[in-house]
């Protein structure tokens, strides 16, 4: 089972504005990564640039339009994501509950858990 641990975005993040105890968040988030990789767990691990620098293509029947961000509404949006693959739903909650808060230890943040879709949940599909 894979597992996406999505980080919000916030509106320091969406401006390029990385906290002031930034060094102390990659050394927990890096340390942390690394456990996930030595338990052979973690996939793959990024940030992501602010969406000013990002763009959406959006679908109306056979047009596409490109739509330049940077995009408003910072909540909706991610900043980073960590891709882990485990055995069962109550390993990935482990493993989450045990993730670095992204903006540093006794601020408010939240981070979204979301399963991928695996080939085996399309196998009845069209039958």
């Amino acid at each position: 089972m894979r597992y996406m641990i999505i980080v919000k975005a916030t509106p320091q993040s969406e401006a390029g504005v990385f906290p002031p105890n930034m060094a102390e968040l990659m050394a927990v988030m890096g340390t942390f990564h690394e456990e996930l990789a030595r338990a052979g767990v973690l996939l793959d691990a990024s940030g992501l640039k602010p969406s000013s620098q990002g763009w959406r293509i959006r679908y109306d029947g056979k047009e596409r339009k490109v739509i330049d961000g940077p995009f408003t509404e910072s909540k909706e949006l991610i900043a980073g994501y960590t891709l882990i693959q485990v055995r069962s739903r109550d390993e990935a909650l482990e493993w989450t509950r045990r993730f670095p808060n992204p903006v540093g230890e006794g601020m408010a943040a939240e981070i979204e858990v979301r399963r991928l879709y695996e080939e085996e949940d399309f196998a009845d599909i069209g039958q």
